[in-house]
């Protein structure tokens, strides 16, 4: 009965939305937002923060200083292929992503967004909760556990689904806030 366990599940439903909110872009610049750009580097992908540093300079810019300076016009070519809506601008030492303001309809359209990610992860949750209970069921039905053994275990498991649905109500509340700051 004991190796009826859920909370690993939970965790990376929690941990995935998280990402996925991190990529949602606020009217703030972090470098969370570059994690999917990756450049050419030495005949390789590479993801662009391993070929640079990634700095915010302001609440709106980020700045990457490439380890190798002759990187710089590659740095520059992908992100501008990567269509992220950023202004790009180099200089000798590297390279500023400037993220223009964000327009209230924009604001909606990630609002929305950051709704349908956290509904992703409320159904994640419920699926994983059905497997556990099925599993439950069966345990009781071949005879490894009796009715309140399960019954026990099934409040436990109701009370960490809670938790998870807690934390992940709190995330998007938090980027909520965040897209209309």
């Amino acid at each position: 009965m004991d190796n009826i366990h859920i909370k690993p599940k939970l965790e990376e439903t929690i941990t995935w939305l998280a990402t996925e909110y991190a990529g949602i872009r606020t009217g703030q610049a972090t470098p969370a937002l570059l994690d999917s750009v990756r450049v050419e580097s030495y005949g390789s992908m590479m993801p662009l923060n391993q070929v640079g540093s990634i700095g915010v300079e302001d609440a709106r810019t980020l700045r990457i200083s490439p380890w190798d300076v002759s990187q710089i016009a590659t740095i520059e070519r992908t992100l501008r292929e990567a269509d992220l809506g950023l202004s790009i601008a180099t200089d000798s030492a590297g390279v500023r992503a400037i993220f223009p303001e964000l327009t209230s309809e924009r604001r909606a359209q990630l609002l929305k967004l950051a709704k349908s990610k956290l509904e992703d992860a409320r159904i994640r949750v419920r699926s994983a909760r059905d497997e556990v209970m099925k599993a439950l069921d069966k345990l009781e039905k071949d005879g490894e556990c009796s009715e309140d053994a399960k019954f026990a275990k099934k409040d436990v498991l109701q009370a960490e689904v809670a938790t998870a649905n807690a934390a992940l109500e709190t995330a998007y509340q938090k980027k909520e806030t965040e897209l209309s700051a």
